[in-house]
């Protein structure tokens, strides 16, 4: 069948369409005449030092594809120092490890203490805390621990000057995972917002001090923000979605103030996700289907799923992604 307009609305098409016009001319004479409600600045004006327009600032190189890929495995972090927050559990130990295979030279672990917390990880590497599994797996060197608490500026910087110690002089990854699920508004602020700002801070003042790698960037910033930043949900989380929200804000205002420096910063957003934080809504057999129903998927996510997304965006494969919220749900927010 096909779609035809009647000629009434035809006609009121093209009014709208010339009064549009008409809009855009009259607005374009005005643009210089418009107040200005917003300089032009960054999200941390101390670091406003850096050289944007710098000539030995190179154009972002496109990455090379990759020509030959071994056993489905192509390394897409090789060499790279990272620093994962909150990496003794759950999403950011399972982001450490996948950064570790893909080859990674360097992981921080940063977090109150690196004991894992008990969740779905079964077997005799359950209990052996991520820095350490790390070097079990791929060798000695490749990781270690920093004590951090995400909401204490001197924790962070602390982590990513060990990161920078240790990593000959640099820093490539600044991925933020730790979150707080709590009914205390405050708390929840301070963890899942001022933590991710003061992450964003102290990354981005050492990407400009270091200055550009041989592909024109400087840096890759992951924040996990959640699919409960877009929508909302039934159960009384407001102070969960509102602080996500705010992440996923967060992300895309720095990307916008730092892309000229070419520092990418993008946030994930999990569903419906396994981990020591959500044991007590799959071990619920009635929030556990009521979860599965409201998944187009039909099943949970697992940490790995997610770690996926946090690789792909800290690689050169994400070379013009910047500013976005990549959701890892299951189809949820499709809906």
């Amino acid at each position: 069948m096909s779609f035809r307009l009647l000629p009434h609305r035809r006609a009121l098409c093209a009014a709208a369409l010339r009064s549009a016009n008409s809009s855009i001319r009259q607005s374009s004479r005005h643009l210089s005449t418009t107040p200005v409600y917003f300089q032009a600045g960054r999200s941390f004006p101390e670091q406003s030092t850096s050289t944007r327009d710098d000539a030995s600032l190179p154009p972002s190189a496109a990455p090379p594809f990759p020509e030959t890929i071994s056993n489905g495995h192509q390394p897409r972090l090789q060499g790279k120092v990272a620093v994962i927050t909150g990496s003794s559990s759950g999403l950011g130990r399972a982001i450490a490890l996948a950064y570790a295979s893909h080859g990674a030279k360097l992981v921080v672990c940063a977090d109150l203490r690196p004991a894992p917390a008990l969740g779905v990880e079964e077997g005799e590497d359950a209990v052996v805390p991520t820095h350490e599994l790390i070097e079990k797996k791929f060798g000695a060197g490749r990781a270690v621990f920093s004590e951090c608490d995400v909401g204490t500026p001197a924790d962070v910087k602390r982590a990513v000057e060990m990161a920078v110690s240790k990593g000959d002089g640099r820093m490539d990854i600044f991925i933020r995972v730790h979150e707080e699920e709590d009914d205390e508004f405050d708390r929840v602020m301070k963890v899942n917002v001022r933590g991710v700002y003061l992450g964003c801070k102290y990354a981005c003042a050492q990407f400009l001090k270091q200055g550009p790698d041989a592909t024109g960037r400087r840096g890759w910033i992951v924040n996990v923000a959640s699919m409960l930043g877009y929508v909302g949900i039934t159960g009384g989380a407001a102070a969960y979605c509102a602080s996500k929200g705010a992440v996923l804000n967060m992300t895309k205002q720095i990307a916008v103030d730092y892309a000229a420096d070419r520092i990418h910063c993008n946030a994930l957003c999990p569903g419906f996700t396994k981990t020591s934080m959500t044991r007590g809504n799959f071990t619920n057999a009635e929030v556990n289907a009521s979860m599965i129903s409201t998944t187009p998927w039909g099943e949970w996510g697992n940490v790995t799923d997610v770690a996926k997304g946090a690789v792909f965006l800290a690689s050169d494969d994400a070379a013009w992604v910047t500013g976005i919220g990549l959701p890892v749900d299951g189809g949820y927010l499709a809906q």
